[in-house]
């Protein structure tokens, strides 16, 4: 997706509208264009010479992991690379993860399982010696292996294809077993009676306890896109395609029946009766009316919707989750009426969600007792603050993927919210997460010079100067998965016997 051949350019290279008039505020949005690219050039980490990633901070500090690069942050900063047709950090940073990829099939658990991709790894330098030293979790604070991070790197080698438009990399051997390796480890029987991936605390983007064992919505959404992924970058005869395409309906299947969430839901949840045995039952997870939060049954009204954080047995997380919730549009796995609903709540709820410099990546905070409870009482997760309740720089570029798949004032809204943004963000230089119940304040513990506050701006922007220019990280409209997914509802027996997709989705889109 290279999006430079358009519009006039500023000095910094970075394209505008040349439709945009010049005023003062314009001007203030190209200068933080300007300098969240040059933040973005100063993180680059090199390794034989070569760029493989960015760290997480610019000038983080020695005794923590900030100047090492990792997987999740590293999406951000390939899609502003992608945006400006730079595929070759990109290429090296896939490749790089393929070789610290975990390769041995081990019960040790003080050992990462095969499959499993670094949380981050850093570029060791000792005279002329360099050595990569990957993180899985044994170095983290607690200590919690990272779900996601295979799955972010999925996603990004789909992405570089996509935006490249070379399929090479997926074929490359090591790059080809890394794939299988992570199909393996994810599609693995485990003790589960739902097709959601059962996750520990602190496993992804939520790297601290918050309440979200279990099946987190994040983490079914990001899912949900890698098998997606994994679908277009594997030959259409491998054996993984089938195992690959059953979970995939299972799971979307799932996720919009079970943790969807609108005014019709909530009545029906409210009245539905509990203790119910049997497969014919409406209350398959025994969730209790009292469990529905006041603020719910405020929030919520004809015509909004959005999927809920979590769900197990007798509990449904009602809290509002940035990252699946707009992933669900931009990977497919929201219905069209589902995208349009959600969207619409965004809207409705811009001050609740968005405030002042989008976007929370949880609503609402846990307080008092509830807190210490769910927290194991983290001060750095106080209410409104940090993963509870703080406001995230970079989901501005999930919201504006997000805005592509709605209408004018989707669009607008995105483009209100990057605009207000730049300015602060460059003015407060780069901020990690604000704080407060409007996002206003600067985040208590944030690391300024944040890389991928930067890369989300300018991820954002190239996403919203053309709407009708592709976006790597997005998914087409399928047809087929939208057939087996009513299949399955309809009988879920019928799934098996539905011959499987005859060509990739890559070379359909």
């Amino acid at each position: 997706m290279n999006r430079s051949a358009s519009g006039d350019t500023s000095d910094t290279g970075l394209p505008h509208d040349e439709h945009e008039p010049t005023t003062k505020a314009s001007d203030a949005k190209r200068s933080a264009l300007g300098a969240a690219r040059e933040l973005l050039a100063s993180a680059v980490i090199t390794y034989g010479g070569e760029p493989v990633g960015t760290v997480a901070a610019v000038g983080g500090e020695e005794h923590l992991n900030y100047r090492e690069c990792f997987t999740r942050d590293f999406a951000v900063s390939a899609a502003a690379a992608l945006s400006r047709g730079d595929t070759v950090i990109v290429r090296n940073f896939l490749r790089l993860l393929s070789g610290l990829q975990a390769r041995t099939h081990t019960l040790d658990c003080f050992e990462p399982g095969e499959g499993l991709m670094p949380a981050s790894f850093c570029v060791a330098r000792e005279g002329d010696t360099e050595a990569v030293v990957a993180d899985f979790g044994q170095r983290a604070i607690a200590s919690v292996a990272p779900v996601d991070a295979a799955l972010w790197w999925l996603l990004t080698l789909r992405a570089h294809g996509r935006s490249s438009g070379d399929d090479t990399l997926a074929e490359e051997p090591s790059v080809r077993a890394a794939i299988e390796r992570i199909c393996n480890l994810y599609l693995a029987p485990r003790f589960e009676t739902t097709p959601a991936l059962l996750v520990p605390d602190g496993a992804y983007a939520v790297d601290r306890r918050l309440g979200v064992y279990g099946h987190p919505l994040d983490v079914q959404v990001l899912l949900f896109g890698a098998l997606r992924a994994a679908r277009d970058l594997l030959p259409y005869d491998h054996e993984l395609q089938k195992p690959v395409w059953k979970r995939l309906t299972l799971l979307a299947h799932h996720v919009r029946t079970h943790y969807w969430l609108d005014d019709e839901r909530l009545n029906v949840i409210y009245r539905r009766g509990v203790e119910e045995f049997g497969s014919g039952r409406a209350n398959r997870f025994n969730i209790y009316a009292d469990t529905i939060p006041t603020w719910v049954m405020k929030w919520m009204q004809e015509s909004r919707g959005y999927f809920i954080g979590n769900l197990g047995p007798a509990r449904m997380d009602f809290r509002f989750f940035s990252i699946g919730n707009l992933l669900s549009v931009t990977t497919g796995l929201a219905t069209a009426a589902q995208t349009r609903t959600l969207l619409d709540t965004i809207r409705a709820h811009r001050d609740d969600l968005l405030g002042q410099v989008p976007m929370k990546l949880v609503f609402p905070a846990v307080k008092g007792k509830l807190w210490r409870w769910t927290t194991g009482s983290d001060p750095k997760n106080v209410a409104w603050s940090y993963h509870n309740g703080g406001n995230w720089p970079w989901l501005t570029w999930l919201l504006a993927g997000a805005a592509r798949h709605g209408g004018n004032d989707d669009l607008e809204l995105a483009r209100s919210a990057l605009a207000s943004s730049a300015t602060r963000l460059h003015r407060d230089d780069w901020p990690e997460y604000y704080d407060g119940p409007n996002g206003g304040l600067l985040g208590r513990q944030a690391r300024l010079r944040q890389t991928w506050s930067a890369a989300g701006l300018l991820a954002a922007d190239a996403l919203l100067h053309d709407p009708e220019a592709d976006d790597p990280f997005a998914f087409p409209f399928d047809q087929e998965l939208e057939d087996d997914i009513v299949d399955l509802a309809e009988d879920p027996e019928r799934l098996e016997q539905r011959s499987h997709r005859s060509k990739p989705l890559a070379d359909e889109a």
